[in-house]
């Protein structure tokens, strides 16, 4: 899953990259509001973390541009701003949810994994299908109930896919669901990925639908 980060504060921003990392996700940063518009509207995340007091251009403005052009990129307001009225404004321009700094980091992820599970139209906590399970809160799978593991790299391919059976992926969307901005992206990267996957959940587990791209059959 590739998020965008949106955070002036260096200390915070290194803290929530770090922490976002570990969770595997691929992570792009940017420090004020102009570039948060420019990300927007040039790249493709699963979710934003979106600070309000921005350099250059408030955050609420971004997020209103962000929903004037119809995206419905889940945005998680992650701001020094708490009263009631601020939250209210956050929400009412289009925020999905709304913390208040400082906040505690397994929220904030428990957060996100929400967000994310929401807009793959899912409530469950844990993804299941056809004899796989991926747990995103403890990064535990198993195949037919038996664990496996799976790289972070292997885990990024598979989430977005599992979350939508019948949706075919071209290799340039699992790109992005795997490298940020500064990331160094091999030419083969989610054909081995994809090879690495079949041989622990299955040889026709994943489907190469010629000249498109990957997908996991609904049935």
């Amino acid at each position: 899953m590739r998020l965008l980060l949106v955070e002036d504060d260096a200390m915070i921003g290194e803290a929530m990259l770090d922490a976002l990392r570990d969770e595997h996700y691929a992570v792009d940063w940017v420090r004020d509001g102009a570039m948060a518009d420019t990300a927007l509207r040039n790249e493709s995340y699963d979710l934003v973390l979106l600070d309000l007091g921005l350099p250059k251009r408030d955050g609420l403005d971004v997020l209103r541009s962000l929903r004037a052009r119809h995206s419905s990129v889940p945005v998680l307001v992650a701001t020094a701003r708490d009263a009631v009225g601020d939250r209210i404004a956050g929400l009412d321009a289009g925020a999905d949810d709304y913390v208040v700094k400082p906040f505690d980091t397994e929220e904030l992820l428990a957060r996100i994994r929400a967000l994310i599970r929401r807009s793959a139209g899912r409530a469950e906590p844990v993804f299941s299908h056809k004899g796989v399970t991926l747990n995103p809160a403890t990064r535990e799978a198993a195949v037919n109930g038996e664990p496996v593991s799976l790289s972070a790299r292997e885990w990024a391919v598979l989430e977005p896919m599992i979350a939508r059976p019948g949706v075919v992926f071209s290799r340039a969307q699992l790109e992005e669901k795997l490298y940020g901005w500064k990331d160094e992206i091999s030419s083969n990267a989610v054909e081995v990925y994809v090879h690495g996957l079949r041989k622990k959940l299955g040889s026709d587990w994943i489907q190469t639908v010629r000249g498109l791209g990957y997908v996991i059959p609904r049935e």
